[in-house]
């Protein structure tokens, strides 16, 4: 049994936890703490009239701690100091011949009646207010910058701030949540100020945006943590649809990364449209499923397969993927405008007669598998469609026979029609026998089974603009049919180099790209636009569409840009000074951020972890 007398035994485990390593040294002006050098500055001299918020500017500060005490007072024996210093400067001002001296009473004296009034009328509450601030480093070079970043910010809101010589030991303590304030620090720095001034200058206000379920985003420019929940609705951000715009080299990949990252480990669903193989690595390193949609035989989407039509409220009113003409049509009918298009892309010389002729032919090829337009097609499967080789049999069965192969049903070709078949033949056999059946001819094959699917698009970068474009929009099809299959779960597509689908001859692939963003947020669904010029979009031709998709987002992530570049972006997004010059400074790593109607100038800085995951693609 222990006695009272036995002596205590240290618990040097626990003192090595609540302690600084390396313990505490305190000089005249400076304070090391372990490895680590600090200064404590006190703001003795502040502006007669502050702006709201302006305490937070203080408190905000970039490696400061702030320490911020307000000490409710005695009003009556302020109201009685207040009426003393009234009289005092009155007298000043009437008395002193001196202009600037007299101005400077008139002002002192008209502040003093006001908050007398204040008080006294009001009953508003005073009290004592103190403001410590202390730099934190890890060197005396990086102390000294910090220290005047403390002075500069003190200065331009018209305060005065000192460094406590010989009282650093007292100020550390004064900031310490374990002390109560030495008096001497009391004296120095306390300040008799309204309770309002107070709370009016938010003092506890952080800098940055946080949403209440958000992931870490970025960076602003104070050090103020940026943390969005992009599936987020509540006033200005209705969708979760992003635009990513900025010239190479500014880290357009890496935010991108950052971003899809965040939102895979959330449990959301990526689909990538990939043209530069920059998300080959973090695929491989997520254990996703990395498709070739540049010829591989796994990657093949059938264009001739119809997929079922989602439906929803705006539906029943006329607003579908297509706009008016979509309205009420069923699955069928909605893939023959999806095959027009895609017919529009791939051969953009095919006159008004033989696109007629073509889906002609490719009605009476539907009826052959036993599709008709009542059809549900739901329940089908990608081996029950017909094929690019199936089009193509039959073009050439209606070409060799027409006499024999013409329905009665159906109007009689006659010469010229023969002509038209002869034409599409030749150009369907390119699909189904030629150099691009690799790509189209076949039953879909595109079947992943992870939450992160990379649609490698690189080995069409050596093919023909018109190839790119029909695969480009192709796979956008089939993205959006995963898109809206479930209503619950999260989905977010990825659109690099968006600016494959802008084509002033075909603008409805850009309409389908608009609509998709327009209707992505009634299937929890959103999609990322990244490009690299904004110009792309805003040309005459496709200004009408492309300038929506630029609008749509909820999320503008703008990058470092000049020339024509900078200038629309300017005046599309109404850009101040400021923000113009972030986006010409092309500064790596920095951008405009648009969170809704809030704006912010970030900096995306990495977290370590999630670079291994990222690898060297795309800029990295």
């Amino acid at each position: 049994m222990k006695t009272i007398d036995e002596p205590i035994r240290t618990d040097n485990a626990l003192l090595n936890a609540i302690t600084p390593m390396g313990g505490l040294e305190f000089g005249r002006n400076k304070i090391h703490i372990g490895e680590n050098a600090a200064k404590v500055y006190a703001i003795t001299k502040y502006p007669q009239s502050v702006e709201p918020g302006w305490l937070s500017k203080i408190s905000n500060i970039p490696n400061t701690v702030s320490c911020q005490i307000f000490e409710p007072c005695d009003n009556g024996a302020l109201i009685e100091h207040l009426s003393r210093s009234v009289t005092q400067y009155r007298g000043v001002a009437e008395s002193s011949r001196d202009a600037l001296v007299r101005q400077r009473a008139e002002k002192s004296a008209d502040d003093a009646e006001k908050l007398m009034r204040r008080i006294d009328q009001n009953g508003e509450t005073v009290g004592y207010m103190s403001n410590l601030v202390m730099p934190v480093a890890k060197d005396e070079a990086a102390l000294e910058k910090t220290c005047r970043s403390v002075e500069s910010a003190v200065a331009s809101l018209r305060c005065r701030c000192r460094v406590l010589a010989n009282l650093q030991k007292e100020a550390f303590e004064a900031m310490a949540p374990c002390c109560a304030m030495p008096n001497v620090i009391r004296e120095i720095t306390r300040r008799n100020v309204p309770l309002s001034t107070f709370m009016g200058g938010m003092p506890f206000a952080g800098s940055g945006h946080s949403d209440r379920d958000g992931n870490y985003f970025a960076k602003d420019t104070r050090g103020g943590l940026v943390a969005i929940d992009p599936w987020l609705r509540a006033g200005d951000r209705t969708n979760t649809n992003f635009v990513v715009l900025g010239v190479a080299g500014v880290g357009k990949s890496t935010a991108v990364k950052h971003l899809i990252l965040s939102e895979y480990m959330s449990g959301t669903k990526i689909i990538c449209i990939d043209p530069e193989r920059e998300m080959k690595e973090m695929c491989r390193n997520l254990g996703g499923d990395r498709i070739n949609c540049g010829g591989g035989s796994g990657g093949r989407i059938n264009p001739l397969e119809i997929r079922p039509a989602p439906t929803d409220d705006e539906d029943e009113q006329g607003e579908r993927l297509y706009g008016d003409e979509g309205a009420g049509m069923g699955a069928m009918a909605l893939h023959f405008k999806t095959f027009e298009v895609f017919i529009k892309l791939y051969m953009p010389d095919l006159s008004e007669i033989q696109k007629a002729v073509l889906k002609q032919t490719l009605e009476r090829l539907y009826a052959d598998f036993g599709i008709t337009w009542d059809t549900d097609v739901s329940a089908l499967k990608p081996k029950d469609f017909p094929t690019f080789g199936d089009l193509y049999a039959l073009l050439r069965r209606r070409f060799e026979n027409p006499d024999a192969e013409e329905d009665s049903a159906q109007p009689k070709t006659g010469r010229d029609g023969n002509k038209d078949i002869e034409y599409l033949t030749v150009m369907v056999r390119e699909l189904a026998e030629g150099s691009d059946s690799f790509l189209w001819n076949g039953h879909t094959s595109l079947n992943p089974k992870s939450r992160f699917v990379c649609l490698d698009t690189f080995d069409l970068q050596n093919t023909s603009d018109a190839i790119k474009k029909t695969q480009y929009y192709n796979i956008l099809t089939w993205a959006w049919d995963r898109m809206s299959r479930d209503r619950s779960e999260k989905v977010l597509l990825v659109c690099d180099e968006a600016y494959l689908l802008v084509d002033p001859n075909v603008p409805q692939s850009l309409i389908f790209l608009r609509n998709v963003a327009k209707r992505a947020r009634k299937y929890e669904a959103g999609i990322v636009i990244v490009s690299h010029s904004v110009v792309d979009f805003l040309d005459p031709a496709v200004k009408l569409y492309g300038q929506a998709l630029m609008d749509i987002p909820a999320y503008k992530i703008l990058m470092g840009c000049d020339g024509k570049n900078l200038a629309e972006t300017a005046e599309l997004y109404g850009l101040t000074e400021v923000e113009r010059e972030q986006l010409l400074n092309k500064k790596r790593g920095h951008a405009l951020f648009f969170a809704g109607a809030k704006r912010l100038l970030v900096r995306f800085d990495v977290p370590d972890y999630k670079l291994k995951y990222m690898g060297r693609g795309g800029g990295r």
